[in-house]
């Protein structure tokens, strides 16, 4: 791919038709040069991708044409179509003219890396001979899984060579007349065998092949590698893309872990591995970088990847959280004091800047910080020097600043909150971390680890999860993200006293998680039953008043509130508009 110019530049503009009621629903994970971020589709609509100036995605990259190519969705389903471009559109690595888009597809156009995400095929009542109608028929099948305690399979074989007609002889023998082919490409199959569990994989992995030398075949299980569609096929696709030629590898093999000192990261979801690569590149230069997403998805994470990779690791890293700290002790943190220079300052103290000299600073929760402290901070940005509280004399330092909010900082710029000055010197580089939700692949390979995490740490016998425990857990919506997986997982190491954890113990804790039900209210004397409502009309009401009152209880923040009722952020925010609240 020809080389990114150096005044290379993507800008988005807003996308016509209505939009999907939530960030979950329809977009892509945008990478380009310095930034990552999530750029929405509408469930019905075009976006263009290309260089001229009347795009809704505008890539001033040169080996990129004026109109190159155009993302269509129609009721929430997308395809991607090159329009004629030079240097052509590659979808997970092929050059295609047309491709319907299942979530987790990597598109490259130019050095713009877009990730798609989308819901999960419908499944319309059709003949199974296409990959659509195969996701469609996984779809049903996963419904199964998940409500019937079911099992189910799906394989991808790439064969070496051979035409269509040769494979597809060669696999039929092995296939069930339960099981479903589909063609994804010129020499690869998607298999989806329903009630299949590993030992009946195994075996067919084998007899494959035996029948077709050279082929590499990945795997995923479910409901052990997860309860997604669209991530167990795009796990068993890059297994299969991993594995040598006449071997086979499961789901797991394409997960990465990177070690960050006496951290480790798991990286398995495609859009995840977009953003270390990101944040691989990003490391070795001096920007600095603002990463961003919901609270517990992984800031912190980031923020160490940056410090381990750079060639500042051998120096401190600095991290305070903004949002801990009251306002009077904020700039002393930040700054440092002398004796003397408040109450109860009984000897000098250095901040984090100069604590952090030749290495890197992290300011988790930055939206959090006053004006006053905004404008101390942009002078320490732009001068490297600081001026401790009490002192006069100002101090040189050196330091990388990371900085990390799950606060959208634009619109508090706009409201005055937010120095935009300040806002510009931060995004030298932005990262957008998906929420957990979207990485369906990542929550049993999580799962696995924290259990096994915390039960090294509690020096008790390794404990299995069960398959029921692993479908509760894969259809959670995880509005606390990574963080409150990990929460769970170590409270159920806590409180389990078998060796394995059941569906109900999850079940218990998930349950628990939430805010307590309000105790039942006395049914009125029969005489007052011309007073009774329909209960839905209860029930609204009571939804409405609650979500007030969270909205109250946070300053109006979505996020928080929808957490302090138990309820998804995106239920929250479809409720905020019903209820005339936002």
């Amino acid at each position: 791919m020809p080389a990114r110019p150096s005044d290379a530049l993507t800008t988005a503009v807003p996308v016509e038709g209505p939009r999907a009621s939530g960030p979950s629903d329809l977009y892509v994970l945008a990478v380009d040069g310095d930034a990552s971020w999530m750029h929405p589709l509408a469930i019905d609509g075009t976006v263009v991708v290309g260089r001229a100036p009347d795009c809704q995605l505008v890539v001033r990259d040169s080996s990129v044409s004026r109109h190159h190519a155009r993302i269509e969705t129609t009721a929430g389903r997308a395809v991607v179509i090159d329009l004629g471009s030079q240097n052509g559109t590659l979808v997970n690595n092929h050059r295609v003219a047309r491709h319907e888009l299942v979530r987790g597809d990597v598109i490259a156009i130019g050095t713009v890396i877009l990730v798609f995400h989308g819901p999960s095929a419908a499944a319309p009542a059709i003949s199974l001979v296409t990959a659509v109608e195969l996701r469609a028929s996984l779809a049903r099948e996963l419904e199964r899984v998940v409500h019937y305690g079911r099992e189910l399979a799906v394989v991808h074989v790439t064969a070496e060579r051979g035409e269509r007609a040769e494979l597809e002889a060669a696999l039929a023998p092995e296939l069930r007349r339960l099981d479903l082919i589909a063609w994804s490409g010129p020499r690869e199959v998607e298999l989806l065998l329903p009630e299949a569990g590993r030992e009946h994989v195994e075996a067919l992995i084998e007899r494959t092949l035996a029948a077709l030398p050279g082929a590499r075949l990945g795997y995923a299980l479910s409901p052990v590698d997860g309860c997604d569609g669209d991530a167990l096929l795009g796990g068993a696709r890059a297994a299969a893309a991993a594995t040598a030629p006449g071997t086979a590898a499961g789901i797991a093999t394409t997960m990465r872990v990177l070690a960050l000192g006496d951290r480790e990261v798991v990286i398995a979801d495609p859009a995840m591995a977009r953003v270390y690569a990101l944040v691989e590149r990003l490391a070795a230069a001096e920007l600095p970088v603002l990463v961003t997403g919901e609270t517990g998805t992984g800031k912190e994470l980031i923020a160490a990847a940056l410090h381990h990779l750079s060639p500042r690791r051998a120096r401190p890293r600095v991290a305070i959280n903004c949002a801990a700290l009251p306002d009077t002790l904020v700039e002393s943190e930040l700054f440092g004091h002398e004796r003397g220079a408040f109450s109860g300052a009984a000897t000098a103290k250095p901040g984090i800047f100069e604590q952090a000299h030749g290495g890197t600073v992290f300011l988790d929760e930055i939206g959090e910080l006053s004006l006053h402290v905004q404008a101390k901070l942009l002078r320490a940005l732009e001068t490297r020097r600081v001026v401790r509280l009490g002192d006069v004399r100002e101090l040189e330092v050196d330091f990388r600043l990371i900085s990390a909010t799950n606060r959208d900082l634009k619109a508090q710029v706009a409201q005055g909150l937010f120095r935009q000055d300040l806002y510009y010197r931060l995004g030298g580089a932005t990262v957008w971390l998906p929420p957990l939700r979207d990485r369906p692949r990542e929550i049993p390979i999580l799962a696995h680890r924290f259990v096994a995490e915390a039960a090294a740490q509690a020096r008790r016998a390794p404990l299995a999860l069960t398959t029921d425990a692993l479908q509760r857990l894969a259809t959670h919506p995880w509005p606390g993200n990574v963080r409150e997986l990990k929460h769970v997982c170590d409270y159920l190491v806590a409180t389990t006293t078998g060796a394995v954890i059941q569906e109900w113990e999850v079940e218990d804790v998930l349950a628990a998680s939430g805010e307590p039900t309000p105790p039942p209210v006395a049914p009125p004397p029969r005489a007052e039953a011309a007073a009774f409502r329909p209960l839905a009309e209860e029930v609204e009401d009571l939804e409405r008043t609650r979500i007030g009152e969270a909205l109250r209880a946070t300053g109006g923040n979505q996020t928080r509130a929808a957490r302090l009722i138990a309820m998804p952020l995106r239920t929250f925010l479809t409720k905020l508009k019903r209820y005339d609240l936002a």
